[in-house]
């Protein structure tokens, strides 16, 4: 597939056997969320998770950044009116990534920035480079979090890391976004996208039924215990007849490795 970017940014689609990598492409903007470009990645989330042949998805950005945020330069003429019906459009995007069966995983080079950092931090895993920076700065423009920052940001780190974060604009370096439960894993600069691509093949090999459910019940949020009972009777009473927790057991009783169909 050709790199060359189209005026408002592109993404390129790659397939490494069961995993999708799709890389922001938009790097004169060092890979900022346009209107097009945050439509086109709605569209390339879509059409993987539509491929049966996909089990996980790689998110990344071309050149050196994993994206700068928002582009600014295209909110001329935002109001209070166009500027709602702009975000349910891009909210599409965001239920994608958080709530779909497939795992996405993010792989940060560079600078993770306001809109930047709200979708990494929307992934089920961070994998990011030890230069990588993350700042959450859209006070110092007189905005507040979206693409479900404000969901996911304190679901990671916490309420007070997060209105620590949210509120001074401040960047962390990537060290101490691990520390803070906002990455989950370290690698050598330059090999963020290896790594991931090496952790969605691993995640690849198991039961993707069960990954999807485990990502649509922590997508709930907080629940009480007994609302958390009834979900778990509900799912692993639904695992129980599928095809893939025969194979699973037989595999286990058999001493080899299980091949799971998503059945």
């Amino acid at each position: 597939m050709s790199t060359q970017t189209s005026p408002a940014g592109d993404i390129i689609v790659e397939k490494a056997g069961p995993v999708t990598v799709l890389k922001l492409n938009y790097p004169q903007k060092r890979n900022a969320l346009s209107m097009a470009l945050r439509e086109k990645l709605g569209q390339a989330l879509t059409d993987a998770l539509a491929d049966d042949q996909c089990r996980a998805i790689v998110l990344t950005g071309v050149g050196e950044h994993f994206c700068s945020g928002g582009d600014i330069s295209g909110f001329d003429g935002v109001n209070s009116v166009n500027g709602r019906k702009r975000m349910q459009k891009t909210h599409h995007m965001v239920r994608l990534i958080t709530s779909s069966e497939k795992p996405v995983i993010a792989a940060v080079e560079g600078h993770a920035a306001g809109a930047g950092m709200c979708v990494a931090a929307n992934c089920d895993i961070v994998v990011a480079s030890t230069d990588a920076k993350f700042t959450c700065s859209f006070n110092k423009i007189g905005l507040l979090p979206d693409l479900g920052g404000l969901w996911s940001i304190p679901q990671r780190m916490g309420l007070g890391r997060a209105k620590l974060l949210m509120m001074t604009g401040r960047m962390i370096d990537a060290t101490t976004a691990q520390a803070q439960g906002l990455v989950e894993e370290l690698c050598a600069p330059g090999t963020a996208l290896e790594t991931a691509i090496a952790l969605a093949q691993e995640i690849a090999q198991t039961a993707p039924l069960t990954n999807g459910l485990v990502k649509s019940a922590l997508s709930r949020g907080p629940m009480n215990v007994d609302e958390l009972l009834a979900l778990e009777c509900d799912m692993q009473g639904l695992l129980f007849g599928t095809e893939d927790f025969q194979e699973g057991r037989t595999a286990f009783m058999e001493k080899r490795k299980p091949v799971f169909k998503g059945r």
